[in-house]
């Protein structure tokens, strides 16, 4: 009994400090112009939240309220479940400097009830938890979220590079992920390839993926293509996807990929390892000042100048660095934000832990984009690379 007298003169305390206003009156006033922030946590958010109020969970509100609103003179209204959070939110920050602060009495209860508008939760309870920290994220945010979950991606190989992507992706929420591969997890893959297990030996990679990808995140859709990209299947097994990933181990492939991504307008993200090095860059048709991949390789080199890991080695840790690089650039490309790697090369020396970053400028005399550039059909491009070895 008194414990919660105490509990009500604390509160009572902090409302003759802060002050409260009817929800009506918080919506009166938010279209005036005032901040409306709901400091719910996501999973309460999920159900529904006042429309235009800004989600901002009480326990992050100090460390963010400034970067989403750094005017102190605003008028700052609060909102949680019942109206007690709130209180406190708003208290907090009137110590930080905030003038104009009221919480709104009652809470999304007293919204609801007094029939104020609501925008349904763009995420489901399971989502909001799931990808709390990237929600938080002002890039990103709910929205963000969303249209990561409506997004498809294709990649194509499972190994050193595909492995990190796939993790990552899935991680991240990628509502839909089309793994192309044909090969069977080796244990020599081991060391490299972080998606399969010593268990899988002999099993086919894309199965292998498919079975972490869901033990990772059953939200994500993952189909698998237990087939190789040929000229006779490229179009058709990248068509209807938002950007493609590069992850193969050969110069044929990436040759089709690259005239299939132009041809139909995906951006692909590039990457490709040897021994101790790595390099990364994003080809965007959508895009008028993107090279493509043949102005970085105007013809396949030989065999014996750009040996595959099998023949040179390469170091474990080095295609999963490579690979968030692809990942990071994938989401970047999916979301609309930040700079991709279109226009540059980002290579990557291990043994010296070194970055370095090069301008690569669309080529006029290019054979893929350039203005004399022609298209003999994706055979021909297949009879190029085999002629090179």
């Amino acid at each position: 009994m008194t414990e919660n007298l105490n509990h009500d003169r604390w509160l009572a305390d902090i409302r003759s400090r802060v002050g409260e206003v009817a929800a009506s009156e918080a919506s009166t006033r938010q279209r005036g112009g005032a901040l409306l922030i709901d400091v719910r946590e996501d999973s309460e958010r999920a159900t529904g939240t006042p429309d235009g109020a800004l989600g901002l969970s009480r326990g992050f509100l100090e460390l963010r309220i400034e970067q989403a609103e750094p005017d102190r003179q605003r008028e700052i209204l609060v909102l949680c479940g019942s109206g007690q959070r709130s209180l406190l939110a708003a208290e907090a920050l009137q110590r930080m400097g905030y003038r104009r602060v009221s919480s709104v009495a009652g809470g999304m209860g007293a919204w609801k009830a007094a029939g104020l508008p609501v925008t349904a939760g763009v995420l489901d309870s399971d989502a909001a938890e799931r990808y709390a920290r990237q929600v938080l994220l002002p890039q990103v945010g709910e929205a963000g979220q969303a249209k990561l979950g409506a997004a498809r991606v294709v990649v194509i190989g499972a190994g050193g590079l595909g492995a990190p992507v796939l993790l990552y992706l899935a991680a991240a929420g990628l509502g839909h992920i089309t793994l192309i591969d044909d090969d069977r997890v080796e244990r020599s893959n081991l060391h490299r390839q972080v998606i399969h297990a010593d268990s899988r030996v002999g099993l086919g990679k894309a199965e292998s993926s498919r079975m972490t990808l869901a033990a990772l995140n059953p939200r994500v859709r993952v189909e698998v293509v237990t087939d190789r990209l040929r000229a006779g299947n490229v179009e058709t097994l990248i068509r209807d996807h938002d950007v493609v990933i590069d992850g193969a181990d050969n110069f044929a492939t990436r040759y089709l990929l690259a005239a299939a991504t132009r041809r139909i307008g995906i951006p692909m993200v590039y990457a490709a390892i040897e021994r101790f090095t790595g390099q990364a860059s994003v080809f965007d048709p959508r895009r008028e000042d993107s090279p493509c991949y043949r102005c970085l390789f105007p013809e396949p080199p030989s065999a014996a100048d750009a040996p595959n890991c099998s023949e040179a080695g390469v170091l474990g840790v080095l295609p999963g660095l490579v690979g968030m690089v692809q990942a990071t650039e994938a989401l970047k490309l999916l979301l609309g934000i930040g700079q991709p790697l279109v226009g540059r090369l980002l290579t990557y020396d291990a043994l010296a832990m070194r970055f370095r970053e090069f301008t690569l400028h669309r080529d006029p005399h290019c054979p893929g984009c350039g203005a004399e550039a022609r298209f003999d059909g994706y055979a021909d491009l297949e009879r190029l690379c085999a002629a090179t070895g």
